[in-house]
């Protein structure tokens, strides 16, 4: 099983039947409210009949359609969706199945940008400490999570890393963007006169980092890295497969922030999670570029399932049900109850600190001394058992719920969270 501890799930399963709205069923009928829209990724809520008929009606029209040399007209209508909800000109879409999947393209896209403009000796990548950018060996390899790297080897050769941002010595209990850690980003200066900028093809970055515990971006750090690259040609990726779709209330990280990238990843919320997709969304320069370098097949890539007419019919249902109920709009205007009850914990026990932004919040706990993750593991089963679900990394709990979340559920949450941390050893 994926991340999961294998000897201690069978032999103490926790399982997941069925889900509507808000909540999650076991197959014994218990409800569990869902604290992290599964894995950030059911934005709109579970089993949204919407989507549900849209999948059903086009399993019955259209069941696959290839798209190597080939197309189906869904595939471009959502890409014109997906592009119209995308900043400034980023509205070349490219179709994956996986987050994991739309890293990996990316940053295939921009090696094949480089070459086409004869750059050929930018191959170089660069990513971050703690950051998450999926399984695949090309995000393995620019992401900076020692679990996810140590059994692997050594991952693509040419990659480097920038430091984190997380400073909880200065920071903690910040409300939203931290006022120190900008700086940090100057760090990409020494990258490159180490390495050269005529050898670095891009930098990826999670706008906000989600699975490595929820670090909210400095105030400052991301124009500052924007600032950087545009000085050396280099290209700077946003992986939004968590903050895309109105995770922190707006379609994307980059229009909430103000910084527009010259790629972005997409997955997750895009299709409500009901089927599986990712997407790349590009600058039309960078499209243009590699389309226009020669003839024939221009990028030597894609995958069997990319933008699956199934997956198409979700997505078309879910950016129809955000714009119809006005979620991302929603989300915003959450914003200050979920932080105002999330910090109502840091008075908790074990608690050292917590950070927010949009509906995503971190909560860290101090770890028991030789045993780090346990209290994390020990809350995540001591809540699910009560009846919330929430996401732990380590030992922080991350939490993310559905855009359709009441305020009264976001108190419940919290009551829950506080009553298990004060039974917790």
């Amino acid at each position: 099983m994926p991340f999961t501890d294998n000897r201690y799930f069978k032999a103490n399963p926790r399982l997941l039947a069925s889900a509507s709205g808000m909540f999650y069923q076991t197959p014994e009928g218990r409800e569990i409210l869902d604290g992290t829209a599964g894995l950030w990724c059911v934005n709109a809520g579970h089993g949204r009949s919407r989507i549900v008929e849209a999948i059903r009606d086009q399993a019955g029209r259209l069941d696959f359609a290839p798209t190597f040399q080939l197309g189906h007209p869904l595939a471009f209508e959502v890409a014109a969706r997906v592009g119209a909800l995308m900043p400034a000109d980023l509205d070349r879409i490219f179709f994956a199945n996986s987050g994991s999947e739309a890293v990996d393209t990316a940053l295939k896209i921009a090696l094949a940008y480089h070459r086409a403009r004869g750059d050929s000796t930018r191959t170089r990548l660069i990513g971050r400490e703690r950051g998450y950018h999926g399984t695949g060996f090309g995000g393995i390899s620019v992401g900076g999570i020692v679990s996810n790297r140590r059994t692997f080897g050594p991952g693509l050769p040419g990659t480097d890393h920038l430091p984190h941002t997380h400073d909880i010595a200065r920071n903690a209990f910040t409300r939203g963007q931290p006022a120190h850690g900008a700086a940090r980003a100057d760090a990409l200066e020494g990258l490159i006169a180490l390495h050269g900028a005529e050898t670095i093809a891009a930098v990826i970055v999670e706008p906000l980092a989600g699975s490595t515990g929820v670090l909210v971006p400095p105030a400052g750090y991301l124009q500052r890295l924007r600032d950087i690259c545009d000085a050396h040609g280099i290209l700077l990726i946003f992986d939004e497969v968590i903050t895309g779709f109105g995770r922190i209330g707006a379609a994307t990280a980059a229009e909430r922030f103000g910084v527009t990238p010259d790629i972005i990843t997409l997955a997750k919320g895009i299709t409500n999670a009901a089927v599986p997709m990712g997407a790349v969304a590009c600058r039309r320069g960078i499209y243009d570029t590699v389309t226009h370098a020669g003839t024939g097949i221009e990028l030597f890539h894609g995958y069997t399932y990319s933008a699956h007419p199934l997956a198409c019919a979700a997505a078309l249902a879910t950016l129809a049900l955000y714009q119809d109920e006005a979620l991302f709009a929603r989300a915003r205007s959450l914003e200050g109850h979920f932080e105002a009850a999330v910090h109502g914990l840091a008075g908790a026990p074990h608690v050292i600190d917590i950070r927010n932004f949009g509906l995503v919040a971190g909560i860290e706990m101090a770890p028991r001394r030789g045993a780090p993750g346990a209290r994390g593991q020990d809350l995540f089963r001591a809540l699910f058992d009560t009846g919330l679900l929430i996401r732990v990394t380590g030992d922080i709990v991350a939490l993310s719920p559905p855009l359709i979340v009441e305020a009264a559920q976001i108190d419940t949450m919290m009551a829950m969270i506080g009553a298990a941390l004060s039974k917790l050893p």
